[in-house]
C-alpha cells in the first residue's frame, strides 16, 4: 500500500507535532465543550423548572416536573442528536467537511441562547419552546460529532492520531465541569441577592420570582465558548484526505496542507488516485464483507456504552438524593438546592470525569484503543456491580464517601475507556469517502442507547415503593436494580468490543484498506484479528 500512497497523505503521516494541530484541538474542542455544557447542564436546572412551574398549592413537597415533561426535556435534545449524527454525518461526506462545519456551530450557539429565551408565563408555553429549541441544538451537536472526529484524524499523524482525537473529545470534560461551576456561581449569587425561606417554612416564598432568571443564564451561557470559536472554524482549510481522495484533487490537498503545516508537499497533478473497483458504497456487499463487523463493533459498544454514561449522569441529582447525599428538596430553597445539585455533580467531574478524559489522551497511543476500551468496560462493570449488591450498605450516612469515591470510579473507567475510545475508533478504520458517514451511524446508535438511558432511567430508578414515588411516576424497579442492570449493560459492551480492530500506529489509508486489492485486504483483517494485549 506504501507505495500507493499519495505524497500528500504520506507527509501527514509522518508531520512531526506542531502549533496548527493545538490549534485545530481547540476548534474542534470548543464545540465538545458546548456540547457537553448543553446536553448536561439541562440536569442541573430540572428540579428548579419543577418548582418554578408545577408548584401545587398545599403539597408536601415542592413541585417536579411530571414524568413526560421530565422526559422530553432530558430527552428531546438527544433525538435532535441522533438525527443530526446522521444527517451532518452524510453531508460531510457529500460536501466535505470544511463546508458543514460552520452550520452546525451557528445552530449550536442560536440555539442555545434560544433555549434561555424560551417563551410565554405558562408551563406548557415555556417547556414546548424549551423543547423545540433543545431538539434542533441537538441536531447541531449531532453534526459536531462526526466531522470533529473525522477532521482532527484526518489531520492528525499516525504516531499521535489517536491522543490528537481523544483531546478533542477530552473537551466534553470541561464542558462537565464549566456547567456545574456556572450554576454554582449562579445559583449562589442569586440565593445571596434574594434570600428565601425553605419550602417547608414557606412553600411559595421558598421560589423567589427571580429564579425565572437563573435557569435561563445556565443554559444561555453554552453559546459563549461555541461563538469564539466561529471564526478560526470558517479559516480551517478542507481536510487533505477528503480533497485528495473524495474530491480527487491531489495537487488542491498539497496547496492547502502547506499552508498550515509546516511540511514541504510535492504538488502531484498527475497522481490522483483513479476511480476503482475498490470505490463500494455503503450499502454494499463488499462493504458488509469488509467493514460490516467493524460498523457493527463501533454501533453496538457506543449504544451499550451510552445507556449507562447518560443515565448515571443526567440522574445525579437523583442517585444522590437517594442515598442522602442531598437533604429532602422540602427543607431547601429553590437557589440552593440547585446549588447542592451543581456542587455534586461538580466534584464527581473533577474526581473522576476529567481526570479519566486525560489518561486516554496520554496513554491511548501506547496501550491501544483495544485494550482501553476493554478495560474501561470491564471495571464499569464491577464498579456497578460493587454499588448494587451492597446498596443498602452504601445509603448509610457513614458510608456516603465511600459511595462518592465507587461512583468517581465509574466515570473515571467511562472516561479513560469506551467513552473516549468509542468517538475516536469510527474516525480510523473506514474509507475517507464514508469515514464521516460511518461515524455519524455509530454515533448516532449511541445516542439511541443515551434515550433509552434518558428515558428507562427515570421511571426504572423511581423506588418500588408506591408512597416514596416522585409526583406522578409509577412505581420502578428501584436505584439498586436499575444499576444492577446497568452493570450488565457494560457486560455485553466487553464482549463486542471484540469485533472492533486496533488502530494504533497505522495510516488511515493502511487501516481501512483504501488504497489495497481485495486479498490484502482480507490478509490484513486476518492479522488483526489476532490481538496481543500489552502487559
Amino acid at each position: 500500500m506504501a507505495g500507493n500512497q499519495l505524497g500528500v497523505l504520506n507527509a501527514l503521516d509522518v508531520a512531526k507535532t506542531q502549533w496548527y494541530h493545538f490549534t485545530a484541538i481547540i476548534i474542534a474542542g470548543m464545540g465538545f465543550f458546548t456540547d457537553a455544557y448543553d446536553l448536561f447542564s439541562i440536569s442541573l436546572v430540572t428540579k428548579l423548572l419543577g418548582r418554578i412551574y408545577y408548584h401545587v398549592d398545599g403539597a408536601e413537597k415542592p413541585g417536579n416536573l411530571p414524568p413526560n415533561v421530565a422526559a422530553a426535556v432530558n430527552g428531546v435534545a438527544f433525538c435532535g442528536t441522533l438525527a443530526g449524527q446522521l444527517f451532518f454525518g452524510w453531508l460531510g461526506d457529500k460536501l466535505g467537511r470544511k463546508h458543514v462545519y460552520g452550520m452546525t456551530l451557528m445552530l449550536m450557539v442560536i440555539c442555545s441562547i434560544a433555549s434561555g429565551l424560551s417563551f410565554g408565563h405558562s408551563a406548557k408555553g415555556v417547556i414546548a419552546t424549551l423543547c423545540f429549541f433543545r431538539f434542533w441544538l441537538g441536531f447541531g451537536i449531532g453534526g459536531d460529532y462526526p466531522l470533529s472526529a473525522t477532521i482532527m484524524s484526518e489531520y492528525a499523524n499516525k504516531k499521535t492520531r489517536g491522543a490528537f482525537i481523544a483531546a478533542v473529545f477530552a473537551m466534553q470534560g470541561f464542558g462537565i465541569l464549566t456547567a456545574g461551576i456556572v450554576a454554582l456561581i449562579v445559583s449562589a449569587a442569586f440565593d445571596h441577592a434574594f434570600p428565601a425561606p425553605s419550602y417547608e417554612l414557606n412553600p411559595v416564598a421558598s421560589t423567589v420570582p427571580e429564579a425565572d432568571y437563573v435557569w435561563r443564564i445556565i443554559l444561555m451561557f453554552g453559546s459563549v465558548p461555541a461563538a469564539m470559536t466561529y471564526y478560526w472554524r470558517m479559516k480551517m482549510p478542507e481536510t487533505a484526505r477528503y480533497t485528495a481522495l473524495v474530491a480527487k484533487n491531489a495537487k488542491q490537498a498539497a496547496s492547502d496542507m502547506s499552508k498550515v503545516l509546516q511540511v514541504d508537499v510535492l504538488a502531484e497533478e498527475n497522481r490522483v488516485e483513479h476511480e476503482s473497483s475498490d470505490s463500494f458504497g455503503l450499502f454494499t456487499k463488499k462493504f458488509a464483507r469488509r467493514h460490516g463487523l467493524h460498523l457493527l463493533g463501533t454501533s453496538v459498544c457506543w449504544f451499550l456504552l451510552d445507556i449507562g454514561y447518560y443515565s448515571s449522569n443526567l440522574f445525579q441529582k437523583d442517585i444522590f438524593s437517594s442515598i442522602g447525599w442531598i437533604p429532602p428538596a422540602k427543607t431547601m430553597n429553590a437557589m440552593h438546592e440547585v446549588y447542592l445539585v451543581a456542587r455534586a455533580q461538580t466534584l464527581i467531574a473533577l474526581c473522576g470525569t476529567v481526570p479519566g478524559y486525560w489518561f486516554t489522551v496520554a496513554l491511548i497511543d501506547y496501550i491501544g484503543r483495544f485494550a482501553i476500551q476493554l478495560m474501561g468496560f470491564f471495571f464499569m462493570t464491577v464498579f456497578m456491580f460493587a454499588l448494587a449488591i451492597p446498596y443498602h450498605h452504601w445509603t448509610k450516612r457513614s458510608n456516603r464517601i465511600g459511595f462518592l469515591v465507587m461512583y468517581s470510579l465509574t466515570f473515571f473507567f467511562a472516561n479513560f475507556g469506551p467513552n473516549a475510545t468509542t468517538f475516536v475508533v469510527p474516525a480510523e478504520i473506514f474509507p475517507a469517502r464514508l469515514r464521516s458517514t460511518c461515524h455519524g451511524i455509530s454515533a448516532a446508535a449511541g445516542k439511541a442507547g443515551a434515550i433509552v438511558g434518558a428515558f428507562g432511567f427515570l421511571y426504572a430508578a423511581q423506588s418500588t415503593d408506591p408512597s416514596q414515588t416522585d409526583a406522578g411516576y409509577p412505581p420502578g424497579i428501584g436505584v439498586k436494580k436499575s444499576l444492577i442492570v446497568l452493570g450488565v449493560v457494560n457486560f455485553f459492551g466487553i464482549l463486542f468490543t471484540l469485533l472492533v480492530p486496533e488502530a494504533k500506529g497505522k495510516s488511515l489509508e493502511e487501516i481501512s484498506g483504501e488504497n489495497e486489492d481485495e486479498d490484502a485486504v482480507q490478509d490484513q483483517q486476518l492479522a488483526s484479528s489476532v490481538r496481543t494485549l500489552p502487559l
